[in-house]
């Protein structure tokens, strides 16, 4: 159902409110009046116009005062009305942050057609700031971490930003999050509350073609399907950056075009003959040895030194793994939030364990990955070694040193002793938890019991 705008008018003169209030509840305004009474001010507080209409010769009180108290205090638009022909105070009404004025008497239509742009205005200014805050909400700009690894890290990428370096190179494993490093970079050089825009695209994903005029857009007729003048990523993102993804596969032919861009800040269509200027960050990022792909002749030299100026390196998660639990906690609030999970609130101190000695060959990524599909398919309120993926726990299982190919003594063992030794091994591994000593042990949760009742281990 659509919402309907609400105005309230205050005005001592009975025929003027009778007037307004049936004019705009015929053109689907919710109206609320009152006479200029002490109260008039909280009353229009706790119902939260849209609009006040608001004399500003009252009996009692001047109406300049409760304007200026009114937008204090009050998100809303104030339309003062007046007698005075030289409308002096009117004027002074709308220095104080009156949206218009009306002199009486007025033409209700004039009255209809105000009242109609500004609640434009204020429709208008709740979507720029919802716009705002879905802009904000999408470029996640947390980079989470106290490792030493990303304290350099990010103590460099500041260093650049306050530089005001305009191209910088950002280089690491796939799911690092070079990405995000990117958008945190955008948002400390445009500011958080900047619109400024963030364009990014992947140099991968996009035959050559096609990758030429999206960068650098087309003018009418440059080819066939070219049917009107489009303009290409740079100069969307003029004035704030553009994120080139996996620049390491862009052909070599794209690889000059963007040198010239990089270099002199100006860009040309594809067909066109002007040179457009534009004002832009360029950040890229690749997991690619660019050094390699220039001895092998895939990267061009000329390209490479200008965007290894000035590099950041993503270091992998296995290099940080303190950050893991960190990490970890972070995405179970968030996909508790999204999953409506709220039963699950953390991790054991064997499960963490666990996280800490694999290696995430997936990074951060698989890391997220992991954590979603823990909140979406458990229904528990700690995260247990039991409900980790299978390769975490086989993981911890070869990390102690015991191989398939154990040489077998001169002087020979005492099986029962190296099966009991075992079983204490695993049962301290998994912090004393059966099922999980199970799965280290292969064996299953009866079978260790058994074992244990055999070994008198209890």
């Amino acid at each position: 159902m659509k919402h309907k705008a609400k105005i309230f008018i205050v005005d001592d003169d009975d025929l003027i409110v009778s007037m307004l209030s049936r004019a705009l509840k015929n053109s689907g305004y919710e109206i609320r009046s009152d006479c200029g009474s002490e109260s008039v001010v909280g009353d229009i507080h706790s119902w939260a116009p849209d609009i006040v209409i608001l004399d500003i010769n009252l009996p009692g009180r001047d109406g300049i005062d409760i304007l200026q108290e009114l937008k204090k205090t009050l998100d809303a638009e104030v339309v003062m009305l007046t007698a005075d022909d030289t409308a002096e105070s009117a004027v002074k009404a709308m220095k104080l942050g009156a949206a218009d004025y009306f002199t009486k008497p007025f033409n209700i239509d004039e009255v209809k057609i105000v009242l109609g742009n500004i609640m434009e205005k204020i429709r208008l200014k709740k979507e720029v700031a919802y716009l705002r805050k879905v802009h904000n909400e999408q470029l996640e700009n947390e980079i989470i971490g106290n490792s030493k690894g990303i304290d350099i890290l990010l103590a460099r990428a500041d260093k650049l930003i306050d530089s005001h370096v305009s191209t910088t190179l950002i280089t690491g494993e796939s799911g690092t999050g070079k990405e995000l490093l990117a958008r945190y970079m955008h948002l400390r050089i445009h500011g958080e509350e900047s619109y400024a825009p963030f364009i990014r695209i992947n140099c991968a994903a996009l035959p050559e073609t096609l990758l030429e005029s999206e960068l650098f857009g087309y003018e009418k007729g440059a080819f066939t399907d070219a049917k009107s003048d489009r303009k290409g990523l740079f100069e969307m993102a003029d004035h704030g950056s553009i994120l080139l993804d996996e620049i390491g596969e862009m052909k070599t032919v794209l690889q000059s075009k963007l040198l010239r861009v990089i270099e002199e800040r100006t860009v040309r269509r594809i067909g066109g003959k002007d040179e457009l200027p534009i004002d832009v960050v360029v950040i890229a990022t690749t997991n690619r040895d660019l050094r390699d792909a220039v001895d092998k002749g895939d990267f061009r030299l000329d390209l490479f030194y200008r965007l290894n100026a000035f590099s950041l390196h993503m270091p992998p998660l296995r290099e940080r793994k303190e950050d893991i639990p960190l990490l970890a906690r972070h995405y179970l609030e968030c996909f508790a939030v999204k999953y409506n999970k709220a039963i699950i609130t953390g991790f054991s101190a064997e499960a963490e364990k666990l996280m800490v000695s694999y290696n995430w060959p997936g990074n951060i990524r698989e890391l997220r990955n992991v954590v979603e599909r823990l909140v979406v398919l458990e229904s528990t309120t700690i995260i247990l070694p039991e409900h980790l993926p299978k390769e975490m726990i086989s993981h911890a299982g070869t990390d102690s040193g015991l191989t398939a190919d154990f040489p077998l003594p001169d002087q020979g063992i005492i099986l029962d002793d190296l099966e009991k030794k075992l079983i204490i091994q695993a049962l301290e591994r998994a912090g004393g938890n059966k099922t999980l000593a199970a799965k280290l042990l292969g064996l299953s949760y009866d079978s260790l019991r058994y074992q244990i009742k055999k070994f008198k281990l209890e």
